[in-house]
């Protein structure tokens, strides 16, 4: 079976993709997956170092603002058809699986053309434009959340799968993970990140709590940056004179997210899809910081499916949300039953099984 994967852009599309692409593996090692990606996109440098082929086309995002730059987007997703089209083309895929962003208009558009099953996968609880947008084409649309269905006109196709995480997230042993990274095993292990672009708000948090527990015996901060902010962080905390502890370790990007969310007592990050699913599966609290700045507030449901149960709690974006996080931070410490619950509650929304119930129901569609 020859299967095309794409979506792209932000590590929120890319690796739901590749759980999904590891599971028809996990099925069928002769399974063949290419990956359709964005030029300039973070697929460049997670693809490859997956283990899949990956082929770049052009792709911009959609961008109102003026009619140049609507120009440019449709331009872009005209190039970007045709490359699509060529590679489908040679590589003669079974099917096609989106995740979508932009970069998924123009492989979809092509695998219409082609007449190659198109299957869509939608992370969030309200869904991005691309994927509203060419759902019309899709034999099945899976759902991360249940609540982002109501936004699609062909309820027949809906599936709800919840998202697909990577197997590195299951079952992990805090012990073992602490050891792995050289945290002390008795610590209390904050993890503060914002994604993988980052996020000006949990990096102001993320100072924060290097503040005040730097030097401290018990605890340990593990900070992500994310790649745009981080020589600005590191010299926030040098002119504070905070970041040389033993205790604090500060990275642009988390390249050991499993081991790290495995070994933290709590996470403090945004509510992306992808990071809700994550901490869910690793069954870890969260203190959850919706972005204000996306479509439908969408994170902001994403968090509450977890908080709804227990496992996290919200703090919305404003002028003192640093202080309310932190301030919240300091009582959850002080409460270790709390904690536990919400290690209870985060387990039982986890999406174990995502990537079982999009691989059946697409097999169940193939043999008709």
């Amino acid at each position: 079976m020859k299967i095309v994967l794409t979506g792209g852009g932000t590590g929120g599309h890319i690796y739901p993709a590749l759980a999904i692409g590891d599971k028809f593996i996990e099925k069928d090692p002769s399974t063949q997956i290419l990956y359709i990606g964005a030029y300039g996109g973070m697929e460049e440098r997670i693809v490859p170092a997956h283990g899949f082929d990956l082929k770049l086309v052009r792709a911009k995002g959609i961008d109102r603002s003026n009619p140049i730059k609507l120009f440019q987007t449709a331009w872009n997703t005209e190039i970007g058809y045709r490359k699509a089209l060529s590679i489908m083309k040679k590589f003669r895929p079974d099917m096609v699986i989106s995740t979508g962003s932009f970069i998924s208009a123009p492989v979809v558009l092509a695998a219409h053309k082609l007449g190659v099953r198109i299957y869509i996968h939608e992370q969030n609880a309200f869904p991005g434009v691309a994927n509203k947008q060419l759902s019309k084409f899709a034999n099945i649309v899976f759902l991360g959340f249940e609540a982002g269905g109501m936004y699609f006109k062909d309820h027949d196709k809906l599936v709800y799968s919840g998202n697909p995480v990577r197997k590195a997230f299951y079952d992990l042993d805090r012990t073992q993970c602490r050891k792995e990274l050289g945290i002390p095993e008795d610590d209390f292990v904050i993890t503060v990140f914002g994604g993988s672009l980052g996020a000006a708000t949990l990096n102001d948090i993320g100072v924060e709590c290097v503040r005040e527990y730097a030097g401290k015996s018990g605890t340990s901060v593990i900070f992500g940056t994310g790649r745009n902010y981080y020589s600005s962080v590191v010299r926030k905390l040098d002119a504070l004179r905070i970041k040389d502890h033993d205790n604090i370790r500060v990275t642009p990007y988390i390249d050991n997210m499993p081991a790290v969310l495995g070994a933290s007592s709590i996470v403090i990050s945004r509510s992306g899809a992808l990071s809700a699913a994550e901490i869910m599966t690793a069954g870890r609290a969260a203190i959850f910081i919706p972005s204000p700045n996306v479509t439908g507030d969408h994170q902001y449901y994403n968090a509450k499916a977890v908080a709804d149960e227990g496992g996290a709690v919200i703090v919305r974006e404003d002028g003192d949300s640093c202080v309310r996080v932190v301030n919240t931070l300091a009582q959850l410490m002080r409460e270790p039953e709390t904690l536990e619950e919400m290690e209870q509650g985060s387990r039982r929304v986890a999406p174990l099984n995502a990537t079982d119930i999009i691989y059946d129901n697409i097999m169940s569609d193939i043999r008709g």
